[in-house]
């Protein structure tokens, strides 16, 4: 009994202890946000409202830039040898010096000294071109060996068009290496600064090594793309006609296969096109003549060895003896 009287009376003076520390601690609420925080974000939104978005700025002009350590990564992530002073210049376009020369004059300094030392990129942006359609129009002609010269004339012109490059540029990094008179960069400058690189990439590694670059980043922009989005076709079914006469096939012969709802608002016809009593496709379409020129674009994109199901192109690296291959079509 002594003994819980003990403990009882140890408790009591801890209670009383605790007491005595808590009265000594004050307990203050901490709001999550600042009082004038709401009127801050509200008088910097409707700031906005008025005055618009703040202009793009150049990244050059932003903090933690050095153009050669710039240019050298760029290198390194793309895994490529390039000369640096080749990828230097293949980022400076006319635009860039013309507009840096008006700057310097309006500050008051002579001739002398506005001058500038740099080179534009004129002569490794057409080199670049050249190249890059040669390049393309012989992987074309090895990958679809019996596509027609307009076809094969619109997939190079499909994957040298502005949107395309422009799109590939963007992704590698090369718009914020661009240096343009301009911001954000217009897309025909950096067309051109693309094509530069490449210029420059052919200077520093050579034909092959640029080959395989167009490989990798341009010609990968045909997968999921249908041949008949580029190469706009008025009549399909006389290029069908003209194929087979120059194969010595039968002409085509359409025929309605099936039909659905032809008395509503939405008739779906499915013309076949057969040749020798062989069906060489069918097509659907709201009528009958939509449904023969899909019918005749099904039965070129198979005679193009064109269609949605053909065999994958070939990314992987180049085997020993596929390399004279490149070579070749490269050097033409």
């Amino acid at each position: 009994m002594a003994s819980g009287l003990l403990l009882n009376r140890g408790v009591l003076t801890l209670g009383i202890h605790c007491q005595r520390v808590c009265r000594n601690v004050s307990v203050s609420q901490v709001r999550e946000k600042k009082r004038w925080m709401k009127s801050y974000t509200h008088l910097m939104a409707k700031k906005l409202k008025l005055e618009g978005p703040p202009a793009p700025k150049p990244r050059s002009l932003q903090p933690h830039w050095e153009f050669h350590a710039e240019v050298q990564a760029f290198s390194s992530r793309l895994q490529e040898n390039f000369s640096l002073e080749a990828l230097k210049r293949a980022f400076i376009n006319p635009c860039y010096l013309q507009a840096e020369q008006e700057r310097r004059r309006a500050l008051g300094l002579d001739s002398e000294t506005t001058a500038l030392t740099l080179k534009d990129n004129i002569q490794l942006s057409e080199k670049g071109k050249g190249f890059t359609k040669s390049f393309l129009s012989d992987w074309c002609r090895a990958n679809f060996p019996r596509l027609r010269r307009e076809g094969v004339e619109s997939v190079v012109a499909h994957l040298t068009s502005s949107p395309v490059v422009t799109y590939v540029a963007r992704n590698l990094g090369i718009e914020d290496l661009t240096m343009s008179a301009e911001c954000p960069v217009p897309d025909d400058v950096l067309h051109s600064t693309f094509m530069a690189v490449i210029g420059a990439l052919e200077e520093s590694s050579g034909a092959e090594q640029t080959g395989l670059f167009l490989r990798d980043f341009l010609s990968t922009q045909l997968i999921g793309k249908d041949l008949f989005d580029m190469w706009t076709v008025v009549d399909p079914m006389g290029l069908l006609v003209e194929e087979l006469t120059q194969r010595d096939l039968p002409l085509p012969e359409p025929r309605l296969v099936r039909a659905a709802g032809a008395s509503t608002v939405l008739p779906l016809y499915f013309v076949g096109l057969y040749s020798d009593k062989k069906l060489l496709a069918q097509g659907p379409g709201e009528t009958l003549v939509a449904a023969e020129e899909e019918a005749a674009r099904v039965a070129l994109r198979k005679l193009y060895g064109y269609t949605e199901n053909h065999r994958p192109f070939n990314f992987s690296p180049l085997q020993p003896h596929q390399q004279p291959l490149i070579q070749a079509v490269s050097s033409n």
